[in-house]
């Protein structure tokens, strides 16, 4: 592992309407979803960061695996790790779908004790966005005035968070490993998904 990567983690907002999220919840037998965007590529954000589309776009690639496999699982706020650990999980990723350099997604709320926890909160009106959490490094781009992530960047996944009272206010774990856990069949899908994606 390179010594620079870190943990990046990025806050977009969601909106909504309480009283049409719970009308769909009762329409399709309890279950809700949110849909939005969940990412920008190409775009500056609020922690000063710029994700490159090829990069972005690889690492949605190798996502759609998870997702085909009903385990891109996301969770209730951020935790100091690049590990989704069962007990925090609160919502699944059904969907992702590209709208220009706009990453767009649709998230299932579970019936989990943190998926009650945010169903509750949705419900309640609370403003809750969505965030993704991966291992990877930036190079400074004095150009842009940005930090741009690099070609080592992993995803890990989408969670749900508040926005952080600080912009930006992302510090990296002294002491902790940033890594991505993966099967082997997840590996052997990424190394065949970066020479397909090279090619192209």
């Amino acid at each position: 592992m390179n010594m620079g990567q870190r943990l990046l983690r990025e806050f977009i907002s969601l909106t909504y309407d309480p009283k049409v999220l719970r009308e769909d919840a009762e329409k399709n037998g309890c279950r809700m979803t949110l849909k939005g965007i969940f990412q920008k590529a190409e775009c500056l954000n609020q922690n000063g960061r710029i994700y490159p589309r090829q990069i972005l776009q690889r690492e949605v690639e190798n996502y759609m695996k998870a997702v085909r496999e009903n385990r891109a699982m996301g969770c209730l706020d951020h935790p100091d790790s690049s590990i989704v650990e069962l007990n925090d999980v609160s919502h699944i990723i059904r969907e992702l779908w590209w709208e220009g350099n706009d990453l767009m997604g649709r998230m299932e709320v579970l019936d989990t004790p943190k998926g009650k926890i945010l169903r509750t909160l949705l419900e309640s009106g609370v403003m809750v966005g969505v965030s993704s959490r991966g291992v990877g490094s930036t190079s400074k781009d004095e150009a842009r005035g940005a930090e741009v992530v690099q070609d080592d960047f992993s995803i890990v996944c989408w969670d749900a968070v508040s926005e952080p009272s600080t912009p930006g206010a992302y510090p990296m774990m002294e002491g902790k490993e940033a890594r991505v856990v993966m099967t082997r069949a997840d590996r052997i899908y990424r190394a065949l998904n970066a020479i397909v994606m090279r090619d192209r």
